[in-house]
């Protein structure tokens, strides 16, 4: 089956203080956030590899940067945040699993390539990065066995961060769907994930990539960070 990615890019972006939405920054190799996200991908998974992209704000701007994907629209961008956008998007995806990530990401290509064993055994999991632990990022703690307990950027005694790249495997997907669907209009999409945990059992294993780079732009500093790598 071929795997279903999707990029959520519906936001404003507005603490980069761009115009454009963020995902279409440009980095210092001269690709866009989002480009150096495709060829990732592609990279990863191939050619076929089927990329949704949730668009919002100034959609149209990406739709013509990136005519060859498949859209959804999310028409409350400015009222809502991820849970509701990876909601439109799962919603219309097919049977499998769904690899997602936000559309901010600039990452390091083994990242794919090192989730392709769990995506093989549709097996649920985020990404996650055990190097440092910032209160502004969203954190997790995990269980005896090993598998996400908690996962939110109010978690005390966090082991790590969150990187914004996830995949909810065939199985799990329905109750991550209706959790997303319960959720607030402004909560993250990782507080579908931690109700799905405590509600429906779903057991998410943390992937580390520590050793990889994974940077979400939200400031000019972060995007000075990324730069750093591409």
């Amino acid at each position: 089956m071929t795997l279903q990615t999707v990029i959520l890019a519906a936001g404003m972006g507005s603490r980069l203080g761009r115009s454009l939405p963020k995902p279409l920054t440009e980095l210092s190799d001269g690709r866009s956030i989002m480009q150096q996200q495709h060829d990732n991908i592609r990279a990863a998974f191939g050619t076929d590899a089927k990329i949704m992209t949730v668009v919002g704000y100034k959609a149209e701007t990406i739709v013509e940067a990136f005519p060859q994907v498949e859209y959804v629209y999310n028409d409350r961008y400015d009222q809502t945040n991820t849970s509701k956008s990876l909601l439109r998007a799962l919603t219309k995806s097919g049977k499998g699993g769904v690899l997602w990530m936000n559309g901010d990401v600039v990452f390091d290509p083994l990242v794919l390539g090192r989730a392709i064993e769990l995506i093989e055994r549709d097996q649920s999991f985020v990404t996650v990065n055990t190097s440092k632990v910032s209160d502004e990022e969203v954190k997790y703690t995990v269980t005896a066995e090993g598998f996400i307990k908690e996962l939110s950027k109010t978690v005390e005694g966090g082991i790590g961060e969150a990187v914004g790249i996830n995949y909810i495997s065939s199985g799990d997907k329905k109750a991550f769907i209706r959790q997303l669907s319960r959720v607030d209009d402004q909560d993250y999409f990782e507080r579908g994930l931690e109700l799905a945990i405590a509600e429906d059992s779903v057991r998410l294993e943390p992937l580390d990539i520590s050793d990889l780079y994974a940077v979400e732009v939200d400031f000019a500093e972060d995007l000075e960070r990324a730069n750093l790598f591409v």
